[in-house]
């Protein structure tokens, strides 16, 4: 069987100016990243980017399925590819598993706003298992809270948000140990809220989101690290293959 993605297109392209937002992932991930990465749904390479420029890396996988943000994927690592070992696929994982393992021989293997729009996600984590090296681990960045599942997750193809506990739980059954779960961005919950559930916003705003980047995620990544919150609009989760 083959995992199905819904691609979100152009949906997601306000995200590309959430550069603030994506630093702050990649700061959580990066003392526990290996030196074979690899990132599923890659999409057209903001995150991609910042693990070229600010990871210790020696190769970079880049899986993604869409033909046509394989293209642009291409383009904006181009520059940053000359200096380093980078593959890409345009496939799925469960497609470019077999030469993941024979040629990257992952020991990392990235998800981020990825997972949620995979119907069948536990073959997809049992898959992840199978291709990473024994101590290799698996990092995760999800949506959360089943309540905020509103216009935009349905517009976007999201198939879930997910429960910290629960998610903990379905790894740890598939043979992976938690390393690290938290609950992440607290102060987006309010604002997703009234978008997304109230106002039944389909599209995220790149006004807004640049607004929200520059002025409230420095200041929320600084506290976030201090005092983790309870509940967070996001899931982070890093677990290793045991």
């Amino acid at each position: 069987m083959t995992t199905q993605f819904t691609y979100p297109g152009r949906e997601l392209e306000a995200m590309t100016f959430a550069e603030n937002y994506n630093r702050w992932i990649l700061s959580v991930f990066k003392p526990f990243l290996g030196r074979h990465v690899v990132e599923v749904g890659a999409g057209a390479g903001s995150f991609s980017r910042l693990i070229l420029e600010e990871s210790a890396c020696e190769t970079l996988a880049l899986v993604e399925p869409s033909a046509s943000l394989v293209n642009e994927l291409f383009a904006r690592t181009a520059s940053l590819r000359l200096h380093r070992n980078v593959e890409i696929y345009n496939s799925t994982l469960v497609e470019a598993a077999t030469r993941l393992r024979e040629q990257q021989q992952p020991d990392s293997i990235i998800y981020v706003n990825v997972l949620e729009h995979i119907a069948d996600d536990e073959q997809e984590l049992r898959m992840v298992h199978q291709t990473l090296l024994v101590g290799g681990r698996l990092f995760l960045f999800v949506p959360a809270l089943e309540w905020l599942y509103g216009s935009f997750d349905e517009s976007v193809g999201h198939v879930r948000r997910y429960k910290k506990r629960e998610l903990a739980k379905k790894l740890q059954r598939l043979g992976f140990g938690i390393v690290k779960s938290l609950s992440f961005d607290f102060l987006g919950i309010a604002p997703w809220w009234i978008s997304f559930c109230l106002f039944r916003a389909k599209q995220l705003d790149s006004t807004t989101v640049r607004f929200y980047d520059r002025f409230v995620v420095p200041a929320a990544a600084r506290v976030e690290t201090l005092v983790p919150p309870p509940i967070g609009k996001n899931v982070l989760l890093i677990a290793e293959k045991q």
